[in-house]
């Protein structure tokens, strides 16, 4: 196992450093990032647009830039944004923090959500049950993110207003601004009353594709000969459910969650503009509305090695599952 996890690994590093050279191209190639001072009245004089271009490091050749890039951000160094005063490796982290308590809350709800109703379709094949689990997951996956986010966001200030009289699910940031308690207690459902709407919102988006993948996968294991096999051999339903057919079911939803996190943050990107959170998809949008390179690289560079990552556990949870993958 311990060979399997380092070949991976090594696979992973070509593809990493090519997706920073792509990277760097697709944002070299955006636009102009002198917009914010050029057609200004009076004009800039060029001498300070000069010096703009200095500090950005925008008067190298592109190769110069790209290795003047990469060797900061292995010394933790992610270049100059246009604003002097903004510290990107703050910003960034910051912004990740706020996305991740998002994503993994979101992504471990939808896949408990996604194996249960998805385990439960298959095993009961064209009952009720099963047609009614199809039409929410047809439902929720023709839904586009930012309708049911906002729909979800008017819901809950209706909610707010008409039924509880006080704010029982915030919509609007994060956290709020100020606590009149600021222990761990008042914090925590603080944060909870912020996240209870947008979680919702990517729980049921990544769950509506996610329990599809699980029925389809379940009923062709269930109807496998080895399954039968351990059925004629007296063992309990319930032990070949979940020690023989389950198993080897993840598979192809293991494969499908890695690559569709990059869609959750996609995804993200949309529920954090609705309502209005401070994480990841405000970075990004605020770096391509103002053309800031060095914001938008790291931007990408951190999401880019978040689905490369996500991709190598997806092969590592392979050899877990199956000992096939990890001799072949």
């Amino acid at each position: 196992m311990f060979a399997f996890v380092i070949r991976r690994i090594l696979v992973s590093i070509p593809v990493l450093i090519g997706s920073t050279i792509l990277t760097f191209v697709l944002v070299k190639l955006s636009g102009n990032p002198m917009n914010y001072l050029l057609g200004r009245n009076p004009p800039v004089a060029q001498h300070t647009i000069d010096l703009e271009r200095h500090r950005l490091g925008l008067d190298r050749s592109w190769p110069s830039q790209y290795w003047h890039w990469i060797t900061g951000v292995l010394h933790g160094n992610f270049g100059q944004a246009i604003h002097p005063a903004d510290n990107i490796g703050h910003e960034l982290f910051s912004s990740l923090g706020v996305t991740a308590r998002l994503v993994i809350v979101s992504v471990i709800i939808s896949l408990i959500l996604a194996v249960g109703t998805g385990i439960y379709s298959a095993v009961k094949q064209y009952s009720i049950g099963d047609y009614s689990v199809t039409f929410l997951g047809f439902l929720f996956l023709s839904m586009p993110v930012f309708w049911f986010a906002i729909l979800l966001k008017q819901a809950g200030i209706w909610y707010n207003k008409h039924v509880s009289g006080h704010q029982t699910f915030a919509t609007i940031g994060e956290k709020s601004v100020f606590l009149s308690n600021n222990s761990f207690g008042s914090r925590f459902a603080d944060y909870f009353g912020h996240m209870v709407l947008p979680v919702i919102v990517l729980s049921l988006a990544g769950y509506a594709g996610w329990t599809r993948f699980t029925r389809a996968s379940m009923l062709e294991v269930l109807n496998s000969d080895y399954v039968r096999l351990a059925r004629s051999k007296g063992l309990k339903p319930r032990q070949v459910l979940i020690r023989h057919a389950l198993r080897t079911a993840l598979i192809p939803l293991t494969t499908v969650t890695a690559l569709d996190i990059a869609a959750l943050l996609a995804g993200a990107i949309v529920t954090e503009k609705v309502f209005q959170w401070h994480g990841m998809g405000n970075l990004f949008l605020t770096a391509v509305q103002n053309i800031d390179f060095n914001v938008m690289l790291a931007w990408l560079l951190v999401t880019a090695t978040i689905v490369i990552l996500f991709n190598l556990l997806a092969d590592i949870l392979y050899g877990v599952l199956d000992p096939r993958f990890r001799h072949a």
